[in-house]
């Protein structure tokens, strides 16, 4: 149920997955797979963002909000859920209980090969100093994978620029700006960043953070 080219987003903390997506630059896949079961039916799906609170659904999905579904994760878990809305082929669902986010990237991660484990994308909300030539400007990261971030801030570097970045407890390699969409940009990073390095301090940053 995991794919080591997935784009499925992991969102840490006590909130839903979709209310920051009017201004994001959404992926088109591929997802992680999932299975909705609705009243004694299986119907495959894709999982385009998690949170402990809920999910986005790809697929076409025939009930409506409010009606009472469970999906199936690649933990085996098969939480409970409601459909909160549905719209242009997707579908937010709520969780009765939160899940354990952090046990799904770990499932995900020993679900690879040692020699090709990679972490996927976790969206996370923390500062971030990115050092463009001389230049030094502020911004937030948004969320951040293996092999690059998305950060969001003002006067960002143009695309093709080539920055040094610092993050409090991570050793960033530098990356490129890939693109940019107004206060949105795509670093693509020049050396892969470690699962091992990244789950610590990510880790660490939620127990820092307020929920």
């Amino acid at each position: 149920m995991t794919d080591t080219h997935s784009v499925t987003t992991f969102v840490m903390g006590e909130r839903f997955p979709w209310p920051d997506d009017a201004s994001d630059t959404r992926e088109k896949g591929p997802f992680d797979a999932g299975i909705l079961h609705d009243s004694g039916s299986r119907r495959n799906c894709s999982i385009r963002k998690i949170s402990a609170l809920g999910a986005t659904l790809c697929g076409e999905v025939e009930k409506a909000p409010g009606h009472s579904v469970a999906v199936e994760l690649a933990t085996g878990q098969r939480p409970a859920a409601t459909i909160d809305w549905v719209k242009d082929g997707e579908t937010g669902i709520r969780f009765s209980q939160p899940i354990d986010v952090l046990a799904l990237i770990n499932r995900k991660l020993v679900s690879q090969t040692a020699e090709r484990r990679a972490m996927p994308r976790v969206e996370i909300r923390c500062g971030i100093s990115l050092k463009c030539g001389q230049e030094f400007a502020p911004a937030v990261v948004r969320n951040i994978s293996a092999n690059g971030l998305q950060i969001e801030g003002e006067a960002l570097p143009r695309v093709g620029s080539y920055v040094s970045m610092f993050l409090d407890g991570l050793n960033v390699p530098p990356g490129e700006v890939v693109w940019r969409s107004g206060n949105l940009a795509g670093i693509e990073l020049l050396e892969d960043l470690s699962w091992s390095s990244i789950m610590p301090w990510i880790r660490e940053l939620v127990r820092r953070q307020p929920q």
